[in-house]
C-alpha cells in the first residue's frame, strides 16, 4: 500500500519533533536548533523537497541535505621567509536525492547528488534558494541516473548481492559550534623561523649550501557539519584539526633526490608538539638528511628479516590493510563482496593469530595525544560505534556506511565524507594491537639473533617511510648491532600476503598517526618484525645537480 506524500510528511515531522524533545537536552540545545538559521533553512527546504514530482516521474524515497561551514587559516614559508598567508570562510552544500527504493535506486559507485557553494551569511532566504537550486539539479540527475541504472541492470544475469541503501535509526544531535582557535601572527612567525633553521641553526648551518628547498607550513581548519534527511535525522556537529610541518630536500653527489620532513597533527593548536620539541625534531630531521646525502646506496638484493618502527608500521597498514576493510560497494554485475583486496577474505586469516584490529571512532585521545579521526555521528547521520575488524588474525567485520555489501546489510557508523564529497565506508580510529606485545629492545635483539642464526652479514631496520611505502630512513644492521644508514632502496614482496604470513612479532610501543587528507583518520600501530621482506635498489633517474651554488649567507 502506498502512503500519500502529505501523510508521510506529517509522520516524519512528528518523529522529528518527538525525537527532538527527547534528545535535545538541556533546553539550550533545543533552542540552538530552533534559532540556527542554517538548520532552519535546511529543514524548511527539506519539507518542500519531499514533495518533488515531475509529471509521471517518481517521487524521491530519500533526500539528504549536508552543509559544511569551513573556516581555514594557512601560512607557508620558504628559506626563512613567509611566502603565503590565507584565511577563508566558505559553506559547501551537498544534496543527495535517491529515486527508487532501498533495494534499487539511482546510486552509483562514484556517488550521487550534487555539491555547490552557498552563502556564508545567515540569510535564510538566500540559503533556501541555494538549497532549492541544488535540489532541483540533484533530482533531475537522479531521474536520469535511475533510468540508466535500470537499463544497465537488465544486461546482467546475476542480481546485485546487496541493496543499494540501508535504513538507519533516526538521530537528532545538536552539538555546540566549533570555532577556529589559533594565534595567527605567532604561527606565521613560527613557520618563517622553521623554514630558515637549515641556515640559521648552528648545529646544521654547515649543511645549508646543500639544502635545495626548505619549506614550512601551518594549517588550521574548523568544520561545522549540518545534516538533515527525509528520515527525520537532524545533526549539527563540528571538528577541527591543526597541523604544522617542515620539509627539506637535497641531492646526493650521484644526483639522487632525497627528502625528509617532520610534522605534527592534533585536534587543537595547543595539542601540537611544543615548539621547543618541534625544533629539536626538525634539527634531527636535517641531520638525517645530511647523513642520507653521504650514505651509501643499498647493496645487492636482500631477502630476510626487517624491523619496522611504529611510524613505518602505521604507513604499511594504511597502505595495505585499512583501505581494503573499508567496504566500498562493487559495480553491478559482479558477485564480489567489496572492491578491495580483502573482498573474499571474510572470516579468513589476514594477520597473525596474535594480532587484533578494532576501529573505534569514539576514542578521542590515546597516550596523551588527540585523535583527529574521532567522531560521535558519522557523515550519513548514523551514530558511531566501535567495530572489531580482526580477532586473533581473522577478518570478522568490514567498515560499513549506508551502502550495504554482501553479508553486511546495515551501516556500522562508518560513512565518512571528505569536504563536499559523497560519503563512503571509511575508518575513524583504527587500532592495531598484539595479544603478545614485545618490548622494542627485545624485538631488536630478536632481529640480531635471526641475523646470526641465518648466517646473514646484515639485516634491516626502517624508521620512516615515504610515498608508496618507500623507505626514507633505512638502516643496515650487522649482527653485532652496529647500524649504517643506506639510501636508494625499495621493498619487494611487501604485500597483503606478507601481512598474513611474515609478521613474527609486534611491539608494545603504539605510534599515533593522524591523517587529515580526505576525511580525518587516525591509525595506531606498534612496531612490527617481518620474517622475510625483499630489499633492493630502486631503479630511478638521477637528475643533474645544480649548475651553480645557492646565494651566499649574509
Amino acid at each position: 500500500m502506498q502512503i500519500s506524500m502529505a501523510k508521510m510528511t506529517t509522520r516524519v515531522a512528528g518523529l522529528v519533533m518527538t525525537a527532538a524533545m527527547i534528545a535535545l537536552t538541556p533546553q539550550a540545545k533545543a533552542q540552538a536548533a530552533v534559532s540556527d538559521p542554517l538548520l532552519k533553512a535546511m529543514q524548511a527546504e527539506l519539507e518542500r523537497a519531499k514533495t518533488l514530482h515531475l509529471q509521471q516521474m517518481q517521487t524521491p524515497y530519500f533526500v539528504e541535505y549536508r552543509v559544511e561551514d569551513i573556516d581555514e587559516f594557512e601560512a607557508s614559508a620558504d628559506y626563512g621567509a613567509l611566502t603565503r598567508r590565507q584565511t577563508s570562510h566558505q559553506r559547501i552544500l551537498r544534496v543527495t536525492v535517491r529515486i527508487g527504493d532501498y533495494k534499487t535506486d539511482n546510486s552509483t559507485a562514484q556517488g550521487n547528488g550534487t555539491a555547490q557553494l552557498t552563502t556564508v551569511d545567515d540569510d535564510v532566504t538566500a540559503l533556501r534558494y541555494g538549497l532549492w537550486a541544488a535540489t532541483d539539479e540533484a533530482y533531475k540527475n537522479a531521474l536520469r541516473g535511475y533510468s540508466a541504472k535500470q537499463a544497465q541492470l537488465k544486461g546482467f544475469q546475476t542480481p546485485p548481492t546487496a541493496d543499494d541503501f540501508s535504513a538507519a535509526k533516526l538521530v537528532v544531535q545538536i552539538d555546540p559550534l566549533v570555532k577556529l582557535s589559533i594565534d595567527q601572527p605567532l604561527w606565521e612567525k613560527r613557520v618563517a623561523e622553521a623554514s630558515g633553521w637549515y641556515a640559521n641553526d648552528a648545529a646544521v648551518k654547515p649543511f645549508a649550501p646543500e639544502v635545495q628547498y626548505s619549506a614550512a607550513g601551518v594549517q588550521a581548519v574548523a568544520v561545522n557539519r549540518y545534516l538533515v534527511n527525509s528520515e527525520g535525522s537532524v545533526v549539527r556537529g563540528g571538528h577541527a584539526y591543526y597541523s604544522c610541518s617542515l620539509g627539506a630536500g637535497t641531492q646526493a653527489q650521484d644526483g639522487m633526490r632525497l627528502d625528509r620532513n617532520v610534522s605534527s597533527i592534533a585536534a587543537s593548536a595547543d595539542q601540537l608538539t611544543a615548539w621547543d620539541s618541534f625544533h629539536t625534531k626538525a634539527i634531527e630531521m636535517l641531520d638525517t638528511l645530511r647523513d642520507l646525502r653521504n650514505a651509501p646506496v643499498v647493496g645487492e638484493e636482500y631477502h630476510g628479516p626487517v624491523l619496522f618502527s611504529g611510524d613505518a608500521a602505521a604507513d604499511v597498514f594504511n597502505g595495505l590493510f585499512v583501505p581494503d576493510v573499508e567496504a566500498d560497494k562493487p559495480k553491478p554485475g559482479t558477485t564480489a563482496r567489496t572492491t578491495g583486496g580483502y573482498k573474499s577474505s571474510y572470516k579468513s586469516r589476514v594477520l597473525p593469530e596474535f594480532m587484533n584490529v578494532a576501529d573505534d571512532p569514539l576514542l578521542t585521545a590515546f597516550a596523551g595525544k588527540s585523535l583527529v579521526g574521532a567522531y560521535d555521528v558519522d557523515d550519513e547521520g548514523v551514530s558511531a560505534q566501535k567495530v572489531q575488524v580482526v580477532s586473533k588474525g581473522i577478518l570478522t567485520n568490514y567498515l560499513i556506511g549506508r551502502e550495504p555489501v554482501k553479508d553486511f546489510p546495515a551501516s556500522n557508523g562508518h560513512g565518512r565524507a571528505p569536504l563536499a564529497q559523497p560519503a563512503h565506508s571509511r575508518s575513524g580510529v583504527m587500532v592495531f594491537s598484539s595479544s603478545e606485545p614485545m618490548p622494542r629492545k627485545d624485538m631488536e635483539a630478536k632481529l640480531l639473533t635471526m641475523a646470526r642464526d641465518q648466517g646473514l652479514d646484515a639485516v634491516y631496520s626502517v624508521d620512516t617511510l615515504g610515498p608508496e611505502l618507500t623507505p626514507r630512513l633505512l638502516y643496515r644492521v650487522k649482527p653485532d648491532g652496529s647500524r649504517t644508514l643506506v639510501r636508494g632502496a625499495v621493498f619487494d614482496e611487501l604485500d597483503q600476503r606478507s601481512l598474513r604470513t611474515d609478521i613474527l612479532a609486534a611491539g608494545d610501543d603504539p605510534f599515533v598517526a593522524n591523517n587529515t587528507s580526505g576525511a580525518p583518520q587516525t591509525t595506531i600501530a606498534p612496531s612490527i618484525l617481518f620474517g622475510e621482506i625483499g630489499v633492493k635498489r630502486a631503479s630511478q633517474e638521477q637528475q643533474k645537480l645544480p649548475y651553480y651554488p645557492p646565494p651566499a649567507e649574509k
